[in-house]
């Protein structure tokens, strides 16, 4: 794919350039980058030549003065430029093979690539990380990186990931350690295969690798009714001993619905160190909930306003949480309305699984002047849901004004809002 141009950032150097969405990037000074590492390693420049492929076909040369560490402003289509390293693993959890046609054509690619994980943090398996790979990872010293162990016993791995490659985890982890390579890991737990002695042995091995190791996720596997092999959910009792064997080792967190399922209080911040896989759910109701305590409530609204939350039912809790304490305020009424996906069963619980149709089902009656949904529910940048349906198609088949937080499910964008009747 070419490095394309999606949009640029006013007021920066590419607008002044003249550079607009649907331009490409050649190269830079006859470089071509192949991603956004590459890109941002040869632009750590204060002058070279930017050849740009105009919307139109037609070539342009374009020499440039700027400060070393200054920002061209440029937008790319995506962070790699030449073709995103597939995943070659058919892990027996993995949600994209789950999932049914008719949904965003983006959401059934399956990419284990690791300058990914290092520009945007997702996460790779290394099971098709090549000797090539390893020598730009060292010799650029690019880190962290996000990884998917799941369980360090060889042969279970295999089993898992159903990939003979999948038996070098601690292989390759420990080159990483002996690169100075810092990294996370991720573990998608799943009873029966990697719960209970195989957990504590993933992470007393885990444990062993010092200091690269910067923290480890535990996580539920996710469970469609489109799923057609069998495979169990984490029930009370799953969560109950995870979260007890977890608790033995450092840098290990359990994510938000470890402690749902085991009707167990969210836990302090301390808990979470640091926050690093705060995407994966590990920590995002406890930074919620006190995010929104730090906030200055007025005591009374001029008029009287009502709002709807429209959240997933893993956040049900907080945000009762957050509706009891707005609901102090004169003049103010709030409320919840759990997203029940109808779409992918009710063992899918979180926001970012959310389509039009079930939101469309949960609000369509609500009486309030504002429905607040978060934007990780749309695709990034977009008014698209997963069914590739906008919320404009929400609106127009609910008559509703709805207000779409900016940064996921910001409360202080919301108060904000409340404040405006102030």
């Amino acid at each position: 794919m070419p490095a394309k141009i999606s949009g640029v950032i006013a007021g920066s150097i590419a607008e002044e350039l003249g550079l607009e969405e649907g331009d490409e990037l050649i190269s830079i000074d006859s470089e071509a980058p192949e991603d956004m590492i590459d890109y941002n390693y040869f632009c750590k420049s204060e002058q070279f030549l930017l050849t740009i492929k105009k919307r139109n076909g037609e070539f342009e040369e374009i020499e440039l003065e700027k400060d070393y560490d200054e920002d061209l402003g440029i937008i790319f289509e995506s962070a790699v430029f030449d073709k995103v390293k597939p995943c070659l693993n058919n892990c027996i959890f993995c949600f994209v093979a789950q999932q049914p046609k008719g949904l965003r054509d983006t959401l059934y690619i399956k990419d284990d690539d690791y300058r990914l994980s290092y520009l945007q943090g997702t996460y790779i398996t290394t099971t098709n990380l090549t000797e090539k790979d390893k020598e730009r990872i060292s010799k650029l010293h690019l880190g962290p990186f996000y990884i998917s162990v799941h369980t360090t016993n060889p042969e279970l791995r295999v089993k898992m990931l159903r990939n003979p490659n999948a038996s070098k985890i601690m292989d390759n982890l420990k080159w990483f350690v002996s690169q100075g390579i810092p990294f996370h890991a991720q573990i998608v737990l799943c009873p029966g295969y990697n719960d209970g002695a195989e957990l504590d042995r993933t992470l007393s091995e885990l444990s062993s690798l010092g200091d690269s190791l910067l923290s480890v996720a535990i996580v539920p596997v996710g469970v469609t009714q489109f799923r057609q092999t069998e495979l169990k959910t984490v029930d009370k009792q799953v969560a109950l001993e995870t979260l007890n064997i977890a608790g033995k080792y450092p840098k290990v967190c359990c994510s938000d619905e470890f402690f749902l399922l085991a009707d167990k209080k969210i836990p302090p911040a301390e808990y979470y160190g640091s926050f690093s896989q705060l995407e994966d759910g590990v920590g995002s109701l406890r930074t919620l909930i006190d995010d929104f305590d730090k906030l200055k409530l007025p005591d009374a609204l001029t008029k009287p306003l009502t709002i709807c939350f429209a959240c997933s039912v893993a956040a049900l809790s907080a945000f009762e949480y957050i509706s009891d304490k707005l609901n102090i305020i004169n003049n103010l009424h709030t409320f919840v309305k759990p997203v029940e996906s109808t779409y992918w069963g009710d063992k899918i619980t979180v926001a970012g699984l959310i389509t039009s149709e079930d939101l469309i089902n949960t609000v369509k009656d609500v009486v309030a002047d504002y429905i607040v949904v978060p934007s990780i529910m749309l695709k990034p940048y977009t008014d698209l849901f997963l069914d590739g349906k906008s919320m404009k198609y929400v609106i127009s088949q609910t008559s509703k004004s709805f207000f779409i937080t900016k940064d996921n499910y910001s409360v202080r964008e919301v108060l904000e809002l409340i404040y405006r009747h102030v």
